[in-house]
């Protein structure tokens, strides 16, 4: 088993730490919008949905799964940010965004993003494997041109790219 693979079965406060990640990324997208956009939480994880963003005055909704990684594990150390989505809970839709991020610890503060659609992730990763699991990896690198870097963004970036798709769900009506 590596290191990404039983990552919560490793630390008892893993998913303590993963709720704050979730809550940091709806803390700095409502205050870096001003406002503009409002996010809400599952009482219960059990669809893979952790955010929902909605926009000021719209009725399209962003719902997010959040995979978090720490700046204290040794991959992100090295510049890659490694996570698995559960094919028990992975629906792709187009309003499911899958949401991978690096969070510096010390910072309180995210390192580096990935916004992708559901439907992209679904078409880009292969088969779950033995344990049913999608893997995702990337590099953390601003000049990787790795698979995933169209989806790469930084801490600012990120509230900009869910006003984005949230007008873009607005458009189509999904």
């Amino acid at each position: 088993m590596t290191e990404d693979e039983d990552y919560l079965d490793k630390s008892p406060s893993a998913a303590r730490m993963g709720k704050a990640a979730e809550y940091l990324v709806a803390a700095s997208c409502i205050l870096a919008t001003g406002g503009e956009l409002n996010v809400s939480t599952s009482l219960v994880d059990d669809e893979g949905v952790d955010l929902v963003f909605h926009r000021r005055g719209s009725s399209a909704t962003l719902a997010v799964q959040v995979k978090a990684r720490m700046s204290t594990t040794s991959v992100v150390q090295k510049g890659m940010c490694v996570a698995n989505v559960r094919s028990q809970t992975f629906q792709p839709r187009a309003d499911l965004d899958m949401l991978f991020i690096a969070v510096d610890v010390e910072k309180g503060a995210v390192m580096t993003a990935w916004l992708v659609p559901s439907p992209v992730f679904a078409g880009m990763v292969k088969e779950p494997n033995s344990r049913g699991l999608y893997r995702f990896s990337a590099s953390m690198k601003a000049e990787s041109k790795d698979r995933w870097s169209p989806y790469r963004l930084t801490a600012a970036e990120l509230p900009k790219r869910i006003m984005s798709r949230l007008s873009e769900l607005d458009r189509t009506g999904a």
